[in-house]
């Protein structure tokens, strides 16, 4: 096919309340010479990291934080459908980037926790109102049934709106040795991410797509950079935000998280259709069935995969001048295209 570009607005992070201009990728141009030079400078350390080790005892961490964030109180049904939700299980993906982006610009896992927490607040709220009917209307999430199929649609809602409010007091009261200032931007750098200006905005053209047959991968792209993308940037981003980081290390993460978020979405778009009910833990073929725009249908499976592992390299690349630190994050981007649900 003829070399596409793919135009990728995103917003830097909110410490300087601008906007990043459009930042372009084109699919065959991959800063060889940067992924040439992390491969001869492989050390021993990335050679023996062990991603899986990695992230199951992250994934534990997380999980701990995670119960211990919400109580049940009066009234009892809708805390239950909060942590119902909350605790289904999943990656922890958007945590465990916040903490190895917090612990790459020198802060410290105890530090990060109630960000982290608070960005998987904030991911389950998008999932449980992204299954209502009036929305993508599936029965599944993570192999459970959905928030709305257990308490019904009102208490779904509810919940939803719940975890968005609590994951903001969340920060704001448990995080310890963070100075004000850079709470107040983690907080800023969220809620642009779940905002009209992020989820929200990328959701309501995702919905307008639907049906349509003229979707070009520049909408495609705008839907996925805010749906997907904004609140995985945001994870990454505000890891660094809590430790102070300058301008130079908030950008570097900043296209590092955008590119693996875009990627991550191409991903997802392949497995709906190549993968399981079973591997995903939700309905398989509803982007088909729901006649969306996806990347296989606008390039092809194959096609899909490469343009996903391109924007890997790409991510990867950006991290080269951190050395060590970064091997977590690297090999993160690495398990984007390499996942199978």
């Amino acid at each position: 096919m003829n070399t596409k570009v793919f135009e990728l607005s995103f917003q830097d992070s909110t410490h300087n309340q601008s906007q990043v201009s459009s930042h372009e990728i084109k699919v065959a141009d991959t800063k060889n010479k940067s992924l040439q030079v992390l491969e001869a400078d492989r050390t021993p350390e990335q050679a023996t990291f062990n991603l899986s080790t990695y992230l199951s005892e992250r994934q534990a961490l997380v999980e701990r934080a995670l119960e211990c964030s919400i109580a049940v109180v009066y009234p009892e049904k809708i805390y239950e459908a909060m942590r119902y939700s909350l605790l289904a299980g999943g990656k922890r993906l958007r945590p465990i980037l916040c903490l190895a982006s917090c612990e790459l610009s020198g802060g410290t896992v105890d530090m990060a926790m109630p960000t982290a927490c608070a960005l998987e607040m904030l991911h389950t709220m998008s999932l449980i109102h992204d299954d209502l009917p009036a929305m993508d209307n599936d029965d599944y999430r993570r192999g459970k049934l959905t928030n709305h199929k257990v308490y019904g649609e009102d208490i779904a809602i509810l919940a939803g709106d719940g975890l968005l409010a609590y994951a903001f007091e969340f920060i704001l009261v448990q995080t310890k040795g963070v100075r004000s200032e850079q709470l107040l931007q983690v907080v800023a750098k969220l809620s642009h991410a779940v905002a009209a200006t992020g989820l929200v905005g990328g959701q309501v053209v995702d919905l307008e797509s639907e049906g349509l047959k003229n979707i070009n991968l520049e909408t495609l792209n705008f839907i996925h950079t805010h749906k997907t993308g904004a609140l995985l940037e945001a994870s990454v981003v505000t890891g660094a935000l809590l430790t102070g980081a300058n301008q130079e290390v908030l950008q570097r993460l900043s296209r590092y998280a955008h590119n693996i978020g875009l990627a991550f979405q191409i991903i997802d778009d392949v497995l709906d259709i190549t993968a399981t009910a079973e591997q995903l833990g939700k309905t398989a073929g509803k982007d088909l069935q729901a006649q969306k725009a996806t990347y296989p249908s606008l390039l092809g499976i194959e096609e899909s995969r490469y343009q996903a592992k391109k924007l890997v390299e790409e991510a990867k690349a950006e991290l080269a001048p951190f050395g060590e630190k970064a091997i977590p994050l690297m090999a993160i981007a690495d398990y984007i295209t390499a996942r199978t649900h």
